[in-house]
């Protein structure tokens, strides 16, 4: 059984022999070929808008850039694994408003204790995720679909318990404000959150016996089930770790708007969420992918949304990128497969 690393995504054999390579050689082989395209493509972006804004570089619009992808960084980083599962969940938007809302109507519940708001939003993530999972293993449901219901289940049920509005105000609470504004070594707290969860994913994926069998299973769940792997108990476990850094996801969408908010900022995560793993090198198909491409995809895709908006480019025109992306994306990494295209003779 074989372990993805960060450089997943380039092509087995493509690569000389160590040897003949050097240290240059071997440094970009572990890189990874869709991670230097990335990071191609994100320098062209820099350069591009940095050209055009002379503040756009500056390292105050690089904080705000940080900050504005923190919150779809953590959804990416465990879309990437569960999609490495081969799975998919379209529902991670949804269960972040759901948290949002549960935890600032819980601190305010609690006499503004934001360690229960925080509990609450954990502990509504913890069961919107295993519910999908449950779903999707007992009940046999294409994890699209199931995840399609949740996307509008969980939408629907913030909606309720909030009335459709704005819950609670918690920027009057010392927590909540370090959350949202407070720096640690210059950098903003929310971008440490990112970047500790990512590493501790990224950890679990490359150096545990419990990454390995997610990415069998993603691979070859036939494979993995003779292998004595309990497929059904790592789905209910990934879609629950899901649940869990949503609700962290929520929480921080919390302190930044100051309120609980049912789908205002929440909305749209999802594609988001996806098309950063799929720009990251993950296999749809699933058995593929890796945090550092993500986080790599992500960076890309905030540089670029802070670019047009800097330029004063009409916001809709994000959606465009971001589809085109993602279609981008997928074209590649089926060129690559060598599978034959649908509809088309071989």
């Amino acid at each position: 059984m074989s372990t993805t690393t960060l450089s997943e995504s380039a092509p087995s054999g493509s690569a000389p022999p160590a040897k003949s390579r050097g240290k240059a050689g071997e440094l970009l082989a572990s890189v990874g070929g869709q991670n230097l395209s990335l990071i191609a493509a994100l320098v062209v972006v820099l350069a591009l808008f940095g050209s055009l804004n002379d503040n756009y570089l500056s390292w105050n619009n690089i904080q705000v850039i940080a900050e504005a992808v923190t919150i779809t960084g953590l959804l990416a980083v465990v879309q990437t694994v569960v999609i490495i599962c081969g799975g998919l969940d379209i529902s991670v938007g949804s269960q972040a408003g759901l948290a949002s809302v549960v935890s600032a109507m819980a601190f305010t519940s609690a006499g503004s204790n934001p360690l229960v708001g925080m509990a609450a939003a954990i502990g509504v993530g913890v069961v919107v995720g295993a519910l999908n999972g449950v779903i999707i293993v007992y009940g046999r449901v294409n994890a699209t679909i199931a995840t399609l219901a949740g996307l509008a289940a969980y939408k629907g049920v913030a909606q309720l318990i909030s009335n459709g509005a704005a819950q609670g105000y918690v920027l009057n609470d010392d927590f909540f404000v370090f959350l949202s504004r407070g720096k640690l070594a210059g950098l903003p707290v929310m971008v440490w959150i990112l970047i500790a969860v990512a590493l501790a994913v990224h950890v679990l994926l490359k150096y545990t016996d419990i990454g390995r069998n997610i990415y069998a299973i993603g691979g070859n769940d036939t494979a993995a089930r003779l292998a004595g792997i309990n497929i059904n108990k790592y789905l209910i476990s990934v879609y629950g770790l899901i649940g869990v850094v949503a609700a962290v996801a929520g929480i921080l969408l919390t302190a930044r708007t100051g309120s609980g908010q049912p789908v205002s900022g929440s909305e749209g995560l999802e594609l988001k969420a996806i098309t950063a793993a799929a720009l990251g090198g993950c296999a749809l198909k699933g058995g593929k992918g890796g945090i550092g491409g993500t986080l790599l995809a992500v960076a890309l895709l905030g540089a670029l949304e802070n670019g047009l908006t800097v330029q004063g480019i009409n916001s809709f025109w994000q959606n465009v990128a971001q589809g085109s992306l993602l279609v981008v994306a997928v074209v590649i990494q089926q060129r690559r497969s060598g599978e034959r295209a649908v509809g088309l003779p071989g």
